[in-house]
């Protein structure tokens, strides 16, 4: 009784299985949880976005100035108080402000603000602009004015040289 019970058991799993296993992700969707991005040629003052997981990820190469500017505003001014170097730190818990990565999408609607390319608006704190309701964010990421709740986010990512990161 009790090994025609253990076989049946063994029979249903392995009739399940195929169900079960095809509810796992495919491996081109696996790919696509991480991205590694060469920096190299990101020069300073420039930034550039880069998709992950269907998002757009923003790598700005900050300016020593843009540094200062972010890392002297006071937390008590942030509608999302964080401070500068909580969000240039990677997975391995290194400090880089020089780079910052954040999620390209406004925290309030989920717009794509504008502030990456050459001549985009910036908004008054040289960051970042969304137009569709006028929210704007610091060099750091940070919501600074506009309806946004949220900072924009910072995904994982991990320097694995000085010049390759992977984001995921």
């Amino acid at each position: 009784m009790v090994a025609s019970g253990a076989m049946a058991a063994v029979g249903a799993i392995a009739t399940a299985w195929p169900f079960i296993n095809n509810l796992n992700p495919a491996a081109d969707t696996l790919a696509l949880s991480t991205v590694e991005v060469n920096v190299k040629a990101i020069a300073v003052g420039q930034a550039i976005t880069v998709k992950w997981r269907g998002k757009p990820v923003f790598i700005r190469h900050r300016t020593p100035e843009e540094i200062k500017e972010a890392e002297q505003v006071k937390l008590a001014d942030l509608p999302d108080p964080e401070t500068d170097n909580a969000r240039v730190v990677d997975t391995a818990k290194k400090v880089r402000p020089e780079w910052l990565i954040v999620i390209g999408v406004c925290t309030h609607l989920g717009c794509v603000p504008l502030g990456t390319k050459q001549g985009d608006p910036r908004g008054d704190y040289n960051g970042w602009f969304c137009p569709c309701h006028g929210s704007q964010y610091d060099t750091s990421g940070r919501i600074r004015k506009g309806p946004a709740p949220k900072n924009l986010a910072v995904p994982e990512y991990l320097f694995t040289s000085d010049t390759l990161v992977k984001i995921g």
